[in-house]
């Protein structure tokens, strides 16, 4: 399994841990109660060494919720629980580090709280 599947089938179980959240989705879900969680980390990069393969993967977790104190509180909650992550198939994560967070709302719909993170990871 890739480096990015594999951590996205780890950061998915993550978040089913999240209190709150009515889903966690591969992508934007046809229907879906707020809040929800869609994930993608499927962007990646060489990281290898001299003696061993490695992968930088970019982590991107759009968090849905119509209600911004509460969207605000969960991906708190994402961002504990990303950085207590364990381990993933195949692959030792080295560092998983937030690069950005930023929450917008569209006028005619619900919030949004866009989290990044960069995860350095080498095949175990």
């Amino acid at each position: 399994m890739s480096a990015g599947g594999a951590l996205q089938t780890a950061i998915a179980a993550a978040l089913t841990m999240v209190e709150g959240l009515t889903g966690v989705f591969d992508g934007p879900p046809a229907r879906a109660a707020y809040p929800y969680a869609a994930l993608d980390a499927t962007t990646e990069t060489d990281w290898s060494h001299k003696s061993g393969d490695g992968r930088e993967v970019l982590v991107a977790i759009t968090l849905w919720d119509d209600q911004p104190v509460r969207l605000h509180a969960l991906a708190d909650d994402i961002e504990t629980q990303l950085r207590t992550l364990g381990t993933t198939v195949g692959w030792q994560l080295v560092t998983m580090r937030l690069v950005r967070r930023r929450v917008v709302r569209d006028v005619a719909g619900p919030w949004a709280a866009a989290i990044d993170f960069r995860a350095r990871m080498l095949a175990a």
